[in-house]
């Protein structure tokens, strides 16, 4: 099975970034920051907030899902805020996305906050709200389940130590895949989550049994070219001991976001 994990950059990057997706034969697609747009009628659209200005692809989500036919798509939103087309205001949805070949059935999954809630009506004040997934799939192949989440952790202005609303992420995250989780899975939790190494998070996420791959072999980079700053810690992938893993890779080649993705295969 091979789960590759990216926050996609709102499709900043869209011309290298759906080859890499259609074609990286991903089983499971967690994806962070994806953009829907109900009645936009032009491929990109920009977020303005503060005096900065980001190209957004329109309908990243619903691009994705006509060019992945063989897959199980949803669509998770965090918050409902404006787009614009000059002058034009559009209505957009952003937040996670998660594609399932259709060869691995969904058995058990849930979604929920993990910061803050939805919100309809703006994307909000920082520190945003945020959401994670979680899924339980069945192996027929192998003959057993596992259960894979990811979240996209929430951004504070601050920077990215420890906080108590980080806090409250993490034990949010271990409870929600605890609705889903079966005692004996194998478990995958991975995402962008806006934390450093040594944040408290992992020592909450432990309770699961989950140890980071990125860190422990040695990894130092998880951003790309596109990203200027310091540190270069965002994005993790974390496994239970009996997940046997073939190839963990945070993707340098080609470059697709300001993130790499993460790419695990396993048996």
């Amino acid at each position: 099975m091979r789960i590759v994990s990216l926050n996609a950059w709102g499709g900043r990057l869209h011309e290298p970034l759906m080859p890499y997706l259609v074609n990286v034969e991903a089983d499971v697609l967690c994806l962070q920051e994806m953009v829907r747009t109900q009645g936009a009628d032009a491929d990109w659209l920009v977020y303005r907030d503060h005096g900065i200005e980001l190209l957004q692809r329109a309908n990243l989500f619903e691009e994705l899902k006509a060019a992945l036919p063989a897959y199980d798509a949803f669509f998770l939103p965090v918050a409902r805020g404006d787009l614009f087309e000059g002058d034009r205001r559009f209505d957009s949805e952003f937040g996670l996305a998660t594609f399932v070949r259709r060869t691995y059935p969904i058995i058990g999954q849930a979604a929920g906050f993990v910061h803050g809630e939805f919100s309809a009506d703006g994307y909000g004040p920082h520190p945003r709200s945020r959401n994670a997934h979680c899924i339980r799939l069945f192996d027929y192949e192998r003959g057993y389940p596992i259960t894979i989440a990811h979240m996209h952790g929430l951004r504070d202005l601050e920077g990215k130590g420890d906080t108590p609303a980080r806090r409250h992420q993490a034990n949010a995250l271990v409870d929600l895949i605890r609705q889903v989780k079966h005692e004996g899975d194998r478990l995958v939790v991975c995402g962008d989550f806006n934390l450093l190494p040594g944040s408290e998070t992992f020592d909450i996420l432990s309770s699961l049994g989950l140890a980071d791959l990125v860190t422990s072999r040695g990894y130092e980079d998880t951003r790309t070219s596109h990203y200027k700053k310091q540190p270069r810690f965002a994005d993790y992938m974390l496994v239970t001991s009996n997940v046997e893993v073939i190839t963990f890779d945070p993707v340098a080649e080609p470059e697709v976001s300001d993130h790499r993705a993460l790419l695990l295969d396993l048996k």
